[in-house]
């Protein structure tokens, strides 16, 4: 790594290191339009954004040695063309929301999409989180649907910032793959949605239908793909393009929410816990219309 300045931030209580500090809290972000990015995972995915995104990282600080022990992040940076400031392990330690920060930390700038450039993109899948108020719970769903290649993810009003600090790390990276929407009217996206025509399916463990059923029904329509078209039983089908509808942590989703949607749907219980934590339904119900969207495309 070439020409950054050699110059060491020392002081753990200088306007800068304050300045980055406040991004831990929700008014330091809405101020700045930054957020914290925390770790070598999470700031290695902001610097292969960056290079798609010149507007995306703002800044960059290392502890001295973090660079000679990690040429990738060397490599990175000078493709970013980022020139990181070096800082004293305290003065991480002041900036980052972590209590062991990982000797790299940056200044990401919050990207705004618009529903709907998101909704004309002819998106097949979507995850859409109610009123979920857990930062780690919404990370995680945010993981899964990157991992299963969703088009967005959308957050209502009433749910957690999603540039919340533990938020960020939770996605292991992923809050830069795909489109994130924050605080989004929940009946205006619905209407929204509609115009697209995409489905609208609730995950609620007392749904009416059940996911399995759905999924072995995708099954024999891809294997009947050759055959004349099969005359619609009225059930959602799960190759079609969603959006996945999944509720607040303690009290599900409300009646409006699954009023709201085409159906619900449960996921199947074999065993005698009384339900799923909601990033573990969110991964169910987001890999069985992955699976079955891709199965439909290779028929």
């Amino acid at each position: 790594m070439s020409s950054f300045s050699p110059e060491v931030m020392s002081n753990p209580r200088a306007e800068r290191v304050k300045s980055v500090a406040r991004l831990a809290n929700r008014k330091g972000r809405e101020a700045t339009g930054e957020f914290l990015v925390e770790g070598p995972q999470a700031v290695r995915e902001a610097l292969k954004a960056h290079l798609l995104d010149d507007n995306l990282v703002q800044a960059v600080y290392v502890v001295g040695g973090f660079l000679e022990s990690h040429e990738e992040f060397a490599q990175l940076l000078e493709q970013a063309q980022i020139h990181p400031r070096i800082v004293t392990g305290e003065v991480l330690h002041a900036m980052a929301d972590t209590q062991t920060p990982q000797g790299i930390l940056a200044v990401a700038a919050i990207s705004q999409p618009q529903l709907s450039e998101v909704l004309s993109s002819k998106p097949k899948l979507i995850a859409v989180l109610c009123r979920v108020q857990d930062p780690g719970n919404a990370g995680t769903v945010l993981r899964a649907a990157d991992a299963a290649g969703a088009d967005a993810v959308i957050l209502t009003k009433g749910s957690v910032d999603i540039y919340n600090p533990k938020a960020v790390r939770s996605t292991v990276g992923s809050v830069f793959h795909l489109p994130v929407l924050n605080n989004i009217e929940f009946d205006h996206l619905i209407e929204a949605a509609r115009t697209t025509g995409s489905q609208v399916l609730a995950a609620d463990g007392y749904g009416a239908l059940n996911l399995d059923a759905l999924q072995d029904a995708a099954v024999l329509r891809a294997h009947q793909a050759g055959d004349s078209k099969q005359e619609s039983d009225g059930q959602p089908e799960l190759e079609a393009p969603t959006l996945w509808l999944f509720g607040n942590e303690g009290q599900g989703l409300d009646e409006h929410e699954k009023q709201s949607a085409d159906h619900a749907v449960a996921v199947p219980l074999y065993g005698v816990a009384e339900s799923l934590n909601v990033g573990t339904a969110a991964t169910v119900c987001l890999y069985a219309s992955a699976r079955a969207q891709h199965t439909s495309q290779r028929s």
